[in-house]
């Protein structure tokens, strides 16, 4: 289920909106990828963010908002969230380029048409699939979990168990760090060490031998630094 904000005051725009939403539900690229949409509306920017939890994959946000506009609505959001997706919706084009300044994803211009809705809105769920990562499963004691890779900062082997770190909290699974490399292949995830496997998204600072990795202090091996420094400098390149 994707969660949807929708920041419009205008009734008819709002429900065009959510129209097109089950509209994209139904087709190929939609439904059949699996989407579905939980989609909340609301008729201005102060209540949005006053209400703000950052359980939403994608925001609608109008531009010409009474009391507080779209565009600084969007300016306070990114002081919450940093992540997530923003989609200016406006019948003011010369304003929605300047979205690059609160990264938007993209905006798109009233009238709205259905098909430049579905192609902005499929960019934009690809952008949130690569936000979040894959789905790696793990299985313990109180049975089988489901981590988003994107929310893991590392993995730790620990005698015969498996440590993954997230910022949801730790989640200890048998298994060992080749297994968990196989499950992030493709991440940009890399050994500091043959104890750690890094989510190099976490990584805030290196020095010498250190590596602080979501404020945790992780020792960089000698055998492992030319590798994990050279991984680190080439997904800083990347700008992922």
């Amino acid at each position: 289920m994707r969660n949807v904000a929708i920041v419009e005051d205008e009734d008819d725009a709002a429900e065009l909106l959510r129209g097109y939403l089950r509209k994209y539900e139904k087709e190929p690229r939609g439904g059949g990828n699996g989407n579905a949409f939980n989609s909340v509306r609301f008729r201005d920017a102060v209540t949005f963010l006053s209400s703000y939890d950052g359980g939403y994959d994608i925001v609608f946000m109008d531009i010409e908002l009474p009391d507080l506009d779209g565009m600084e609505a969007a300016r306070r959001l990114r002081e919450r969230d940093e992540e997530v997706t923003i989609i200016f919706v406006t019948n003011m084009a010369h304003y929605a380029i300047k979205g690059y300044e609160v990264h938007a994803f993209d905006f798109i211009v009233k009238p709205v048409a259905y098909e430049d809705f579905a192609i902005k809105l499929t960019g934009a769920l690809e952008c949130v699939d690569r936000k979040r990562g894959r789905t790696v499963w793990i299985s313990n004691k109180e049975g089988r979990i489901a981590l988003r890779s994107s929310r893991i900062t590392y993995v730790e082997v620990s005698g015969h168990m498996l440590v993954w770190h997230t910022t949801d909290g730790e989640y200890r699974a048998s298994g060992s760090l080749g297994e968990a490399e196989e499950a992030l292949r493709g991440e940009p995830f890399a050994y500091c060490n043959r104890c750690y496997y890094v989510n190099l998204r976490y990584v805030s600072a290196v020095r010498q031998y250190d590596v602080w990795v979501d404020g945790e202090r992780l020792q960089i091996s000698r055998l492992k630094r030319t590798q994990f420094m050279t991984a680190l400098g080439d997904y800083l390149a990347a700008g992922d």
